[in-house]
């Protein structure tokens, strides 16, 4: 913001000069903009923030060898003008710099610089990383600064929530945080007796993936996935991960051969290498959500159209590998770069073909393999359902209607309007005879036909082959009686418009097949004898569904 401010304060110095034309007012002033600092001034910057921690004043923390050296090898990288050209790159060290508080002063102070929603900023961390649980008996994670005391590691230690809310605020959309650390309790890990004895009884939990939340185009890259050992080499003095994502910041992780790294990039390229280089003991793992094209360019320029890509960083993909034309290109999560044209793209695991599709794809796409999938499974599903319909209060149910069965229909449209939500369409019908009971020793019988229609907007929640939603409901609702006996003889109807909620679960039992269960609370009026009160109905259904 500099240069614009000393440029519009010497505008506004210019314009308060008297004028030669001293007897007119309002008198044009003739101004001169320096078009290089103007453009200079509202040109994207390249920012980045490296931690490495070696040494810690509690003994109980072991000293590491290679952080500091790894944050300077980096920022060598991204400063050098063949390479990562970054405008800014600020490195922390010195015992001065690594505690807490002075690490949290950089993040904002950076915060105050990275104003620019097209600014590229990174933050780096070479350190221990430790768990414990907070105030509240929860979980959690953190880093290891050089003040940490290892009795009170919540208290002392930087809390990845701590962190992730500093980074979250960034005005960046373009921004990435490496975290080459681990909380295993080894290699760059230590955690505390009685802890690492609680989770040692632990057989899953801890080493499930955390749900981390990803502010969008943002990317979040860890040396080593959840639960397992970042190391460091004696022999590559470094980081392993960092060695080999300083190493393809020299050219090698171009993939798409556009002239520029680009985060994801690097990172395929550090996480490939980091695997082979400890025979699958480390996995790298990234949280990414970006929207388009990749934002981050770590190192060159983009220079020409690059060729094709297919990636995923979706954990649902985890695991699977990407085919192209029959031939084995990755492993997900990550990409791989194709030849323009029409190209046969399988996602297996093992034997199982999870999805097969021909597509075209031309020079500088970026194809998501999440978007195959999506295309891959029917998004629509007819229903039909059997079950019960009821009033929800015990005087509704002796006076109009008690409990009856009845038949639905149900039309299920995912995605629609948005991803994750959907449109849901229902009809239901019942007929029969039911009886009131007025007096203990004297009932009228009397013959029933409902109808109702309902539309929701559902919220969509989906694992593998199980959904769950559920969301506002609107429906109309019919009900006719018709009594005949000797005393009386007449009809009776009912018809009103009621809002509500629906919820339900989807189950998978075959690529068109499932099984479905709904259930919705409605709320409506109705007059009886002449007085209107507030009811509530309700009904839950359940039957089997074809996708299509």
């Amino acid at each position: 913001m500099r240069p614009l401010l000393s440029i519009l304060l010497a505008a506004l110095m210019a314009c308060a000069t008297p004028s030669s034309l001293g007897t007119e007012k309002g008198g044009l002033v003739p101004l001169r903009l320096d078009e290089e600092a103007l453009s200079s001034a509202y040109t994207p910057r390249r920012m980045a923030l490296l931690v490495g921690i070696s040494e810690f004043d509690d003994p109980h923390w072991r000293g590491l060898r290679y952080p500091s050296k790894d944050a300077k090898d980096l920022a060598a990288a991204m400063l050098d003008p063949t390479k990562g050209r970054f405008d800014q790159v600020r490195v922390l060290t010195r015992p001065e710099e690594t505690t807490r508080a002075a690490i949290l002063a950089a993040l904002r102070q950076l915060r105050k610089e990275a104003h620019r929603p097209d600014d590229v900023v990174v933050v780096y961390f070479s350190a221990h990383g430790t768990l414990a649980r907070d105030a509240t008996g929860e979980l959690r994670r953190f880093l290891v600064t050089r003040d940490a005391s290892y009795r009170a590691i919540a208290q002392t230690a930087l809390s990845m929530d701590a962190l992730k809310a500093e980074f979250d605020a960034l005005s960046s959309r373009r921004r990435l945080l490496v975290l080459a650390s681990c909380h295993s309790g080894n290699g760059k890990s230590l955690l505390p007796k009685e802890l690492e004895k609680e989770l040692s009884g632990i057989k899953s939990g801890f080493y499930a993936r955390p749900l981390e939340e990803s502010s969008r185009a943002s990317m979040v890259f860890a040396a080593c996935d959840w639960g397992e050992t970042a190391r460091e080499d004696e022999g590559l003095q470094n980081d392993i991960y960092t060695h080999f994502l300083v190493e393809g910041l020299g050219g090698g992780a171009d993939r798409n051969a556009d002239g520029a790294v680009t985060a994801t990039e690097a990172h395929d390229y550090a996480r490939r290498r980091t695997f082979a280089f400890t025979e699958g003991r480390q996995r790298p793992s990234a949280e990414i959500l970006e929207v388009g094209a990749d934002p981050v360019v770590l190192s060159g320029s983009i220079s020409r159209t690059g060729r094709p890509e297919l990636f995923s960083y979706n954990p649902r993909l985890d695991g699977f590998t990407l085919k192209v034309d029959g031939e084995p290109r990755t492993e997900l999560p990550g990409g791989a770069a194709v030849v323009p044209g029409k190209r046969t793209v399988e996602l297996t695991k093992g034997d199982a073909v999870l999805v097969r599709r021909e597509v075209e794809v031309g020079d500088g796409e970026r194809l998501p393999l999440e978007q195959l999938l999506s295309e891959a499974f029917p998004r629509r599903s007819l229903s039909l359902l059997g079950g019960m319909f009821t009033f929800a209060d015990a005087r509704s149910r002796g006076e109009l209607l008690p409990m009856a069965p009845e038949v639905a229909v149900s039309l299920r449209l995912e995605d629609r309007p948005l991803r994750d939500f959907g449109l849901l369409f229902d009809v239901s019908f019942s007929t029969g005879r039911r009886s009131l009971r007025l007096l203990p020793e004297d009932t009228v019988p009397f013959r029933y036909t409902t109808f109702s229609a309902g539309v929701a907007l559902p919220y969509l929640w989906r694992w593998e082959r199980l959904t769950l939603f559920a969301g506002p409901r609107v429906a109309t609702l019919y009900l006719g009686r018709s009594f005949d006996v000797e005393t009386y003889a007449a009809g009776q109807s009912f018809f009103t418009v009621s809002p509500g909620v629906v919820g339900g679960v989807v189950l998978r039992v075959g690529e068109r097949l499932e099984l479905v269960g709904q259930a919705q609370l409605m709320l409506t009026y109705v007059v009886l004898d002449g007085k209107g009160q507030a009811v509530g109905f309700t009904g839950g259904w359940a039957g089997v569904g074809y996708r299509f």
